[in-house]
């Protein structure tokens, strides 16, 4: 049976899998792996981390995600809980085998013939479930983790008790996640020191100003204090220190020389403990994490930005095909006969890059016309890092795939013009404390004074087809 492979099941993997498991033709099936067997909602993970009775909500069952309108279609698509170890061309190799699905234990390999590569980027606490915590594991180095709803319930758990126990907590970088996570400490422990260190003198920097003003107003209301224009120096271990209450704290300092006193350090942008993090493992294997777009540098290290501010991403072209920069590829090509077997199945782009995108473009190329990336590791013409962002790019690589598998069911048919992706205008929505939140979508800003406890997470059960009862949710 020919497969379609997507790795990575967040915003960006699952709506692509949606897709595809509705439209391909007889004889193809969808194989969606993801090393956490829930889909794990992470826009709620600040909150959660801060009112864990919530928790639950957050791991949303992959049951009805593949749709199973026949017997038939039971057999052919596939979710497997496992993650990836290494990727060629048309190929993959798994943590484990399932048998089941054609993946077999003596080699755990899983062929395809199109790939999704949706891994989603680094997690920064207080959302990276998979991260470190203040517990006994943690003293031995090793936290071990299986990626199931138990786990990242009780690590939500244990990161609320750690942020409890302290009376001082540093916020490193002001993006949403980093705003949000602020102000929700603040409003459940108003006596807490929690404090907001942002490189810029404007947070939200891709917004209007007016999201800067209004997020502004209420940290000043919620006794939070904000540093802008700062960065952490992570160039030497923090100071530890007891203080005049008997606790333990971290003396950081920013590039400046400024010194912050904390307990704990939550990060917005990246995942800072301000000490040596743990060699996080996972399942029973010994190969420690990789980063997100590690085993696509491993598989075509010219896919991968090599440095500015896109660095460590996935070239794309405007298909979300993976692509490779044409001067890097002609030179290659130059210099091994074997190229040239890659000029006949060179697909030319260059064109298709419209005058409007946020970014210069360097002339790319697709050398491999079934690899698409999506999501977070894309470097995707300057659209914003969010779960819309990923949905609209697997929309659009979802609708070429099934266009591509069309052309080879009919080879006499001329080429098919296949979709280009255009980032939308910025848009995103955060609360702001327990029951407010700030917006901006199509150029307006505005406050809402309604926001639930739990962030109205009950509306992605619906959206992934599960009715959130109380017996649904504890599956």
């Amino acid at each position: 049976m020919n497969t379609v492979a997507v790795i990575g099941a967040s915003y960006g993997g699952n709506r692509a899998a949606q897709l595809l498991s509705k439209e391909l033709p007889e004889g193809w099936r969808i194989v969606l792996v993801d090393r956490n067997s829930h889909m794990n909602h992470l826009y709620v993970f600040p909150r959660f981390a801060i009112l864990p009775e919530h928790g639950h909500k957050a791991f949303i069952p992959y049951t009805n995600l593949l749709v199973k309108s026949c017997p038939e279609d039971m057999q052919r698509h596939a979710f497997l809980h496992a993650y990836v170890t290494s990727i060629d061309m048309h190929s993959l190799t798994l943590s484990c085998a399932f048998p089941e699905h054609g993946v077999n234990e003596n080699d755990r390999t899983l062929h395809f013939d199109y790939l999704v590569y949706a891994l989603g980027s680094h997690l920064p606490a207080p959302i990276n479930v998979w991260g470190s915590v203040d517990t006994e594991a943690e003293k031995e180095n090793t936290i071990v983790h299986d990626g199931t709803k138990a786990k990242g319930i009780s690590w939500l758990k244990r990161f609320r008790g750690m942020v409890e126990r302290t009376n001082s907590v540093l916020v490193v970088g002001g993006g949403a996640l980093g705003i949000q996570y602020a102000t929700d400490t603040a409003e459940v422990w108003p006596n807490k020191r929690v404090t907001l260190l942002h490189s810029r003198k404007q947070l939200l920097p891709r917004f209007d100003e007016a999201m800067h003003e209004e997020i502004i107003t209420t940290l000043s209301e919620l006794n939070i204090k904000v540093i802008l224009g700062e960065r952490l120096d992570l160039s030497a271990p923090p100071k530890i220190v007891v203080n005049e209450s008997g606790m333990e704290e971290r003396i950081a300092r920013t590039r400046s020389g400024r010194a912050l006193h904390t307990g704990v350090v939550a990060s917005g942008i990246s995942s800072t403990r301000l000490q040596p993090g743990p060699n996080i493992r996972l399942h029973s294997s010994s190969a420690p994490v990789k980063r997100p777009t590690d085993l696509l540098r491993e598989a075509l290290p010219d896919a991968i930005v090599p440095d500015g501010p896109s660095k460590d991403m996935v070239r794309v072209s405007r298909t979300m095909q993976v692509a490779v920069c044409r001067q890097t590829r002609e030179a290659q090509e130059d210099a091994s006969v074997e190229g040239l077997q890659d000029v006949l199945a060179r697909v030319s782009i260059a064109e298709s890059f419209a005058p409007t995108s946020l970014a210069v473009p360097e002339e790319v190329e697709v050398p491999y016309p079934h690899l698409f990336a999506v999501g977070d590791v894309a470097d995707a013409f300057g659209a914003i890092k969010a779960g819309h962002t990923a949905h609209y790019q697997a929309e659009v690589a979802a609708r070429n795939i099934l266009t591509l598998i069309q052309q080879e069911m009919s080879p006499s048919h001329p080429a098919p013009k296949l979709e280009h992706y255009a980032p939308g205008a910025p848009a995103i929505k955060l609360s702001l404390g327990l029951s407010q939140a700030v917006y901006q979508v199509q150029g307006v800003v505005g406050r809402k004074t309604d926001v639930s406890a739990d962030r109205d997470a009950l509306s992605m059960w619906n959206y992934y087809g599960i009715n959130p009862t109380e017996e649904t949710m504890c599956l």
